[in-house]
């Protein structure tokens, strides 16, 4: 195909996912109370083990100041479960797209694909939350017993849907290393050679992505991105790459 063929067909592909996220958000509007009590079950846990003098008056609420704060909350929200919902799609139109420049026995791997970058960006949701009643005992106690948090649902869920998306994305971190492996250019070689390299880049990276800084949330990065990769290593081998 041409450029311009190329670019149209990413216009259309780029189209289907939008309209794709815009449906899975109109399930996620009657999904809305459900899961922000399941975010907020973390912060509410953590307020209860706060001294009654260091609670917050109204207890674990969430509060916001503008008079279109709440309505930017619920759409901020209903967008991420729209993402969430519509993921396997969207990365079957990410296949589809680069479907053309591959080979025909790597056009079969189209739903391990899809099922394994799935699987990986909702286990990195998973680890977002299972650390984040640490992440907040860390961030809302550094302070002392003498400040007491009141948070805004925007700053709060907010922070709950990047670190979501950043343990997501970066559990995609060995669908990446096989695709370059695929295009030939890395090998299983390559990534044994160049492991302490890697590590100090996996380290630094888990430092840096994660908006809390804590170091509980860092290390439930780091540590599966490093078994990720050695996981790749192997799997590229099996490949014979």
């Amino acid at each position: 195909m041409t450029l311009v063929e190329h670019l149209e067909e990413l216009r259309s592909r780029i189209m289907k996912s939008l309209i794709a996220i815009a449906i899975g958000g109109a399930v996620g509007w009657f999904l809305y109370g459900t899961v922000i009590q399941l975010l907020l079950n973390p912060y509410c846990d953590y307020i209860k083990t706060l001294p009654k003098n260091s609670q917050p008056t109204n207890g674990c609420h969430l509060y916001f100041l503008g008079a279109i704060d709440g309505v930017m909350i619920k759409l901020k929200v209903v967008l991420f479960l729209g993402l969430a919902l519509s993921l396997p799609y969207i990365l079957f139109q990410l296949w589809a797209f680069i479907v053309p420049g591959l080979t025909r026995r790597e056009r079969r791997m189209a739903i391990p694909f899809v099922f394994t970058s799935t699987l990986l960006f909702l286990l990195g949701c998973l680890f977002a939350y299972v650390t984040l009643p640490k992440a907040l005992q860390f961030l809302l106690g550094f302070s002392g017993p003498q400040f007491a948090p009141l948070l805004t649902g925007d700053k709060f869920l907010g922070f709950v849907i990047i670190v979501a998306l950043a343990f997501g994305l970066s559990f995609e971190f060995p669908i990446i290393l096989i695709f370059l492996s695929m295009a030939g250019i890395l090998s299983s070689r390559k990534m044994r050679d160049w492991r302490r390299p890697a590590y100090l880049f996996i380290a630094v990276f888990a430092a840096v992505i994660t908006p809390s800084a804590d170091p509980y949330t860092m290390c439930a990065m780091m540590i599966p991105m490093m078994l990720f990769y050695e996981g790749a290593i192997l799997v590229t081998r099996l490949m014979k790459h």
